[in-house]
């Protein structure tokens, strides 16, 4: 085992999916980052909850963590939504003396152009389908979802709006990472999605283009050696499997970008 990262790590999840016992949002990541010296703690907040009722949430489990481990502060490694659940527990919150780094995994931080387009359907529509979505949600054990402002969070407006209210905090490391899948086939998973996007805002991930999700910090477009490239799906291991057998430029395995994260925060004293 790796030499042990000086504060936990506190996973948070994106939108539409639940950490879960019996089904990991992170599939071997957490074991991989385990071996690697890193002890491991997960967010536990809605699905589909907003930004503020997510983030309040996090700031509790946040001193929960602290008060359990007695450790100073807990790096942060957040994908996609989750990474705007935990700016705003950062920034609105005041958490941030909690906080030694927080790493985004491609999160909307700029808004979505594609989500713009789409918010201009009959709004009757858009909130019949976050509705419905809602409802599953609290069979699936959310408390309070809100998909459709959830959906409104994620335009450019709202997203220039979250910045200015929640800007980096000085003492808080950050970091943020982009993807692309290579074909719009490449994940039959985000086939749909990554088709409209590719066409309102060219490469994306399934859900997000690049542009949407560079901040503090970029670390850049992450790449595989493969011929499908990453997807949304990909980022959080949800296939339970290397990406590739080939070796050369790129990354074989989406845990392999988590064990140099982890490798990057010890190394900066994290």
């Amino acid at each position: 085992m790796s030499e042990e990262l000086k504060y936990p790590v506190l996973l948070v999840h994106g939108m539409g999916y639940r950490d879960s016992k019996y089904i990991n949002y992170w599939g071997r990541i957490p074991a991989k980052l385990e071996e690697n010296g890193c002890k491991i703690y997960y967010g536990n907040q809605d699905s589909n909850g907003t930004v503020e009722s997510n983030g309040a949430f996090l700031a509790e489990k946040i001193r929960q963590i602290i008060e359990e481990t007695g450790a100073e502060k807990l790096n942060v490694i957040a994908h996609s939504k989750g990474g705007l659940d935990m700016r705003y527990a950062i920034s609105s919150l005041k958490m941030s003396k909690y906080i030694a780094s927080l790493t985004t995994i491609s999160t909307p931080h700029n808004g979505s152009l594609t989500v713009d387009k789409l918010l201009k359907l009959p709004k009757f529509m858009v909130k019949f389908v976050a509705c419905c979505w809602d409802v599953w949600l609290k069979i699936c054990g959310d408390k309070n979802p809100n998909t459709y402002e959830v959906f409104i969070t994620f335009t450019t407006a709202a997203a220039e709006e979250f910045n200015r209210n929640n800007p980096d905090e000085p003492e808080v490391h950050y970091q943020s990472y982009a993807f692309v899948m290579k074909h719009v086939w490449s994940d039959m998973f985000m086939l749909v999605p990554s088709m409209v996007v590719k066409f309102l805002e060219g490469p994306n991930d399934g859900l997000l283009a690049p542009r949407a999700v560079m901040w503090t910090n970029f670390r850049g477009i992450v790449t595989s050696s493969s011929n499908r490239g990453i997807s949304h799906c990909d980022e959080v291991d949800m296939r339970r499997r290397k990406l590739s057998r080939k070796q050369g430029e790129g990354i074989n395995d989406i845990t392999d970008l988590y064990i140099s994260i982890a490798n990057d925060l010890r190394e900066k004293g994290f």
